[in-house]
């Protein structure tokens, strides 16, 4: 039987014949203010009630500073204050391990791994020097971002948002969308020992046990990727072609959330475009947000 994760959002599963699907990813695209951290933080959330019984986590791989408001949205949907890792603390075995034995915490729920001085960073916006200086700091970075992970899911979390992809004319030109390559392939979906490996490098040996009797399942992960379009139109959103090797052509499920027109007025709505592994709802979905979060309504 497929495991699901509820999304959180009322009324949702049921469209999604249950939930969203344990290891795979799913992306939520929409204009800025549709909605995508709400209904990020509310997957997040719905982890407390579920098998897991805690929430899950962000990566925030924003090249311009946190434009999301995770911690504010957080704390006046759910009463959660998101406590922040920091990017620039080294891996410490000693104290992960510690921390796995009195069962306390040893990430925080947020971490954003690549800032950039506030700079959009793609091939066609920066010089040739500023490009290897961008690739130099991510090779440095990219440890935190395994070590912020590993240890998130070996403590028990099973999702994962990532946000601050900016919108490219090609997602090949993005080197966001590189790294959300790597972190999707090569630790996400990546088996635990060797993710492990990676992380511990030299030292692997030496804590070979414990990283054994602390191993995770990476096919009870679930990714949501939070995607801001240009469009604001849920038509618009709905027409354009997905490119070939496009990251949303991959992806197991596809959200779509953005407006659409109503007589006089526009309305929020949702569209399920794609969702593998089962029959799902192909009306357009209206919603709400509140003070609750985002909900469908009738």
């Amino acid at each position: 039987m497929t495991k699901r994760l509820s999304t959180g959002v009322p009324g949702l599963d049921q469209k999604l014949g249950g939930g969203l699907v344990a290891g795979t990813t799913t992306a939520i695209v929409g204009s800025s203010g549709a909605g995508k951290t709400q209904l990020s933080l509310q997957f997040l959330n719905a982890g407390l009630e579920a098998d897991e019984g805690r929430r899950g986590i962000i990566l925030d791989l924003t090249a311009r500073g946190d434009s999301q408001n995770h911690a504010g949205y957080a704390q006046s949907l759910f009463g959660w204050s998101l406590r922040e890792q920091d990017a620039t603390v080294p891996f410490d075995p000693e104290r992960f391990f510690s921390a796995l034995k009195e069962n306390v915490p040893f990430c925080g729920d947020y971490l954003q791994a690549f800032p950039w001085n506030g700079r959009r960073v793609t091939k066609r916006d920066l010089d040739e020097d500023d490009w290897r200086e961008w690739q130099y700091d991510l090779t440095r970075r990219l440890d935190a971002t395994i070590a912020f992970l590993y240890a998130s899911f070996a403590q028990g979390a099973r999702r994962l948002v990532v946000d601050g992809i900016e919108p490219v004319e090609h997602q090949g030109d993005s080197i966001q969308f590189e790294l959300l390559e790597y972190v999707s392939r090569q630790i996400v979906k990546k088996d635990a020992e060797w993710v492990a490996r990676d992380l511990f490098r030299q030292n692997y040996r030496k804590y070979e046990n414990q990283i054994a009797e602390n191993s995770y399942n990476p096919d009870d992960v679930a990714t949501i990727l939070s995607y801001t379009s240009p469009e604001t139109s849920l038509d618009a959103l709905i027409d354009k072609p997905l490119e070939e090797g496009d990251f949303f052509a991959q992806a197991n499920t596809v959200i779509f959330l953005g407006k659409i027109r109503e007589g006089r007025k526009f309305q929020r709505a949702m569209y399920v475009f794609k969702h593998r592994g089962s029959a799902c709802s192909d009306e357009i979905l209206p919603y709400e947000i509140d003070d609750r979060g985002l909900r469908l309504v009738d």
